[in-house]
């Protein structure tokens, strides 16, 4: 389908859908017609099967590049797009294409991108999966609400609208099934006006090509990367205070447990959960500021307190940290060498001093990776 100047842009991922593909084309073409719209017609193909031929068949722009990912297939295509609206569905025949309209208007009128929620909508029968739909797509839109602050109800959504200009701010860079998350995430980071729309979602025609637990995880280990509060923090906190807590717990005492007295040898563990855990709180420091000076993210508190916490502030922390172990060692050599050498049962207090060093050695060198990372790009 000819148009040298588009205003929407139509775009199918195409991958061996030889039976969904002439329904959807032959919907788009009826909803462009009736509507009376300046649209192009993409399919981004990878395909072993006929589809191919159908496009060209249809007279529509064919982006056939043979490389797998769901992600791929979408970021081929928007090399080629010419629309000032994308518009973007799966070419399996499971959305209706009438919603083009629709979707275009809302753009219009003032979002910046459209998505559908087909929870929302009438359901056909055997269009989701059980475990798709009671499993699978609620936890990965509550998980995508909890780490990002939305409303979006149904996250994984296939079809979609989006102003050009608004795409091209969010850099999208996944291949996979991923991109679907990374889409949104990035829409939310960029603080996009997004509306979600209810929509029908009917049976797809052809084998799907979603493969459940490798895809999920996909989504789930993009949402955390994009999300140090939940990956690295939040568990960093849990394992430092339960380290504290329990040094503390059996430093001063012999604590019991069903009768069993916990002498020294735990408190090696509780020092090692308060080295992890202060790790996991720093990683999380790193996160955040590459977040707010690469990737245009924005965290007023953050920035608030990176004002306060300079690098010779976290350096002398650090040594001050340290200095206090090193102190603690000297005081067990010093006593040792009074009681003329003998067999010192100075277990605790060592792994105190171990424990103080390490966390102020890791204080000491993070403030300098913190302030390399905080030099912001241009």
């Amino acid at each position: 389908m000819e148009n040298k100047n588009p205003e929407i842009s139509v775009i199918l991922p195409c991958r061996n859908e030889e039976q969904g593909l002439p329904v959807c084309l032959a919907q788009i073409k009826k909803t462009i017609k009736e509507n009376n719209l300046s649209a192009e017609i993409i399919v981004s193909d990878s395909s072993t099967d006929k589809s191919p031929e159908i496009a060209k068949k249809e007279n529509v722009i064919l982006v056939k590049h043979d490389k797998e990912g769901y992600g791929v297939a979408y970021l081929e295509a928007f090399k080629v797009a010419r629309g000032k609206y994308i518009f973007m569905a799966d070419a399996d025949a499971s959305y209706d294409f009438s919603e083009i309209l629709n979707f275009v208007n809302q753009l219009k009128n003032g979002f910046d991108m459209a998505i559908g929620n087909r929870f929302a909508g009438k359901m056909h029968g055997q269009a989701m999966t059980f475990s798709h739909k009671y499993i699978g797509n609620p936890v990965l839109s509550f998980l995508l609400r909890l780490f990002f602050k939305t409303k979006i109800r149904d996250s994984q959504c296939g079809l979609r609208a989006i102003k050009k200009d608004c795409l091209e701010k969010l850099n999208l860079q996944t291949t996979g099934m991923e991109f679907a998350s990374e889409m949104l995430v990035k829409a939310l980071k960029n603080n996009l006006k997004i509306k979600e729309l209810a929509i029908d979602y009917y049976p797809r025609k052809g084998e799907t090509k979603i493969r459940s637990m490798a895809d999920a995880w996909r989504h789930i280990r993009f949402m955390l990367l994009y999300s140090p509060l939940f990956l690295f923090f939040i568990p960093g906190v849990i394992l430092l205070l339960v380290g504290t807590v329990s040094t503390a717990w059996l430093y001063f005492g012999v604590p019991k447990i069903f009768g069993v007295a916990l002498f020294y040898h735990p408190m090696f563990f509780s020092s090692l959960l308060i080295i992890a855990g202060y790790q996991l709180i720093i990683f999380s420091a790193f996160a955040k500021t590459y977040a707010i000076t690469h990737l245009k993210d924005r965290s007023k508190n953050f920035e608030k307190l990176f004002k306060y916490i300079t690098i010779e502030r976290a350096g002398v922390l650090g040594l001050v940290t340290a200095l206090a172990g090193i102190l603690i060692f000297i005081f067990i050599i010093a006593n040792w060498i009074k009681l003329g050498f003998p067999a010192l049962n100075e277990i605790k207090n060592s792994i105190i001093a171990s424990t103080l060093l390490i966390v102020g050695i890791q204080t000491f060198f993070s403030s300098f990776m913190l302030s390399i990372l905080g030099i912001k790009e241009r």
